[in-house]
């Protein structure tokens, strides 16, 4: 019985488990630069933070490889395009235009994926200036059912329950026709490679050790008794 318990306890101990789902941040995305009011002459909806090597973050529809930006910076947009943007290109919404660049895709690298569960889109559905949620969403090539924030407001959709494992994963935007779509981030949650012990292991451990340790006085106290 004692020992049954004991290796109960060590079995437990070396039970691999996943560790808690964090949010999991690119190392790089691949994507084409967002575009300008061409009409107007006027604001800029570039990935401007964007860092990849010899990326023209101020051409537009220019191809960006090689490093981040603004789609993953950590700042998200609370409010719609009009109150955050400018003429620099320097707010936190990257845009693309249908008729410029319809359906942009974004290819995001990852040093370390156990998997992917969830992803989070920041987007803008203003239905402003042009400017609306996207028609479909695709994960991988894969169209996901989700329901675009409030029509007039700047917020977020969840894709959960997608068990994504590998390095690489795109994300595609597929725009209402002579519409843009503007994201501000693109957040992975998930977890990471590797494992943790379960807590409760650990536990079960340190009491199968006091257990049979006790056992072990007591029998030797017995015995004593016994040719004392």
């Amino acid at each position: 019985m004692k020992t049954a318990f004991l290796a109960a306890a060590l079995g437990a101990t070396f039970v691999t488990l996943p560790a808690t789902a964090a949010q999991i941040v690119p190392t790089t995305y691949t994507t084409v630069n967002g575009q300008g009011a061409a009409s107007c002459n006027c604001y800029n909806y570039w990935d401007k933070k964007y860092n990849g090597a010899g990326a023209q973050t101020t051409t537009d529809s220019a191809l960006l490889t090689g490093g981040v930006g603004d789609l993953t910076d950590g700042i998200i947009a609370t409010t719609t395009w009009d109150q955050v943007e400018n003429y620099s290109g320097e707010g936190p919404y990257v845009g693309w235009y249908n008729y410029f660049t319809p359906n942009p895709l974004v290819t995001f690298n990852f040093a370390h994926v156990g998997s992917i569960d969830t992803v989070r889109i920041h987007l803008d559905n203003s239905n402003y200036g042009g400017v609306a949620g996207p028609a479909s969403i695709l994960i991988d090539g894969m169209a996901q059912n989700f329901t675009n924030p409030s029509l007039g407001t700047a917020g977020f959709v969840t894709l959960a329950g997608l068990n994504l494992t590998g390095n690489i994963h795109t994300v595609q935007f597929q725009q209402q026709s002579g519409h843009w779509v503007f994201v501000s981030e693109v957040q992975f949650l998930g977890t990471l490679a590797g494992s943790v012990p379960e807590p409760t292991a650990w536990a079960m451990l340190v009491v199968g050790l006091g257990f049979v340790g006790g056992s072990r006085r007591w029998r030797k106290r017995a015995t004593q008794a016994v040719f004392a």
